[in-house]
């Protein structure tokens, strides 16, 4: 039989996160710092309103793009947070998870050679899905001594006559880096220059530790050539609820809508309720997470100090990436022998992109507890590869 299989899809690699999740699962008294997912509960009153919703039968389909009450209390935020005003009649498209939107977004913006510009180390998802959409791939590695943020010179640099899209992956995972206006203002002026589009994956945006969250679509002439793609998540612990959404002019918000309503249909209903209850009564919930993740990012910083582990300081999302390179060895191999000899699971840098060679990944959506034990075996660990 001959093999049905696409020639693209056999080119992708599984991604490198779920490699060490899957090693650790089987291993007894391992800790994972590997996988970004909070590890609060939903907020109980966002958790009732979708049971609410399940006991009074709201099991129907939506619209495809969304409840309406939904795309009007994202209006409102993205409005209070931003000051950007999006229609939620046709310029709001409610999604399955950020991740969805990601991918319908590059299939509505991308002809087949058509160079999208990626900024790495940066999530997993970008590359495969504009690869898979027939765009070409170019990459920015983004440098520690640049605090990991996209500089105007390696942009124009990176902009060539086929560049169609910039990827704006911030706050960052896997390094933690921000952007601020300033930073933002700097490229926004070659953005308009070069006539390209932005798609700004802002899933981190309410974890931030050094000021607010500055979306580049808030610039002067940047809204109508950006995509603001967000979600619940991360902001609101609702991981499992898969819920996200995308902002942005309606004439391409409509044809993502397509794509999205021929491959899904709509977002699950149930989740869309609770959202709206997210939106509307979870300032608290997000600032008491926060706080704690803060106080976890401040501890293991100050733990590297100690041990004399060379890591830039993250101002987003909820993760630190530590250089490792003195140790002579890839990131793969560090991660696997710290895994194999002190049963913590980091992702090596290199799951982000070749850039984040001599890197790793740590997440602190984990308890202190957990890291502070995950800590003392790090230490351990460093200190007998030193020796």
């Amino acid at each position: 039989m001959r093999n049905f299989l696409s020639d693209k899809i056999q080119e992708i690699k599984p991604s490198g996160i779920r490699k060490f999740f899957d090693i650790v699962t089987e291993m007894k008294d391992a800790i994972s710092l590997g996988v970004g997912e909070p590890d609060f509960e939903t907020p109980w009153h966002i958790r009732e309103e979708g049971i609410y919703a399940f006991e009074k039968g709201r099991t129907f389909y939506t619209s495809n793009a969304g409840l309406m009450p939904l795309r009007e209390e994202i209006s409102k935020y993205i409005e209070r947070t931003q000051n950007i005003k999006y229609n939620p009649n046709g310029e709001i498209l409610v999604t399955v998870g950020g991740s969805e939107a990601i991918d319908i977004a590059l299939r509505a913006l991308i002809n087949n050679g058509d160079e999208v510009i990626i900024p790495q180390p940066s999530y997993v998802s970008y590359a495969p899905c504009s690869y898979l959409t027939g765009g070409k791939n170019v990459y920015i590695n983004l440098k520690a001594e640049n605090n990991f943020k996209l500089t105007p010179q390696e942009l124009e640099n990176a902009i060539t006559d086929k560049t169609k899209i910039l990827i704006l992956p911030y706050p960052n995972n896997p390094t933690g880096a921000i952007m601020d206006k300033n930073d933002l203002e700097k490229i926004r002026k070659i953005i308009i220059e070069k006539d390209i589009y932005v798609i700004s994956d802002e899933i981190y945006s309410e974890l931030t530790y050094s000021g607010k969250h500055v979306s580049i679509a808030s610039l002067e002439g940047m809204k109508e050539r950006t995509l603001l793609i967000n979600g619940f998540s991360k902001n609101y612990a609702m991981t499992g609820w898969r819920l996200g959404y995308c902002c942005g002019h309606p004439d391409i918000i409509r044809q993502m809508t397509k794509i999205h309503q021929y491959a899904i249909m709509c977002a699950p209903t149930i989740s869309q309720y609770a959202a709206v209850e997210a939106l509307k009564n979870g300032d608290e919930d997000i600032k008491m997470m926060r706080e704690s993740y803060n106080q976890r990012r401040r501890f293991l910083l100050n733990a590297f100090k100690e041990m004399n582990l060379e890591c830039f300081e993250p101002h987003g999302a909820f993760y630190v990436f530590p250089c490792i390179k003195e140790f002579g060895m890839t990131s793969e191999e560090f991660a696997l022998k710290f895994l194999e000899e002190e049963k913590v699971a980091a992702v090596p840098g290199t799951a982000f992109g070749d850039s984040g060679e001599g890197y790793l990944r740590i997440s602190y959506a984990y308890s202190l507890e957990k890291l502070k034990t995950a800590m003392e075996r790090l230490n351990n660990f460093v200190t007998r590869l030193r020796k």
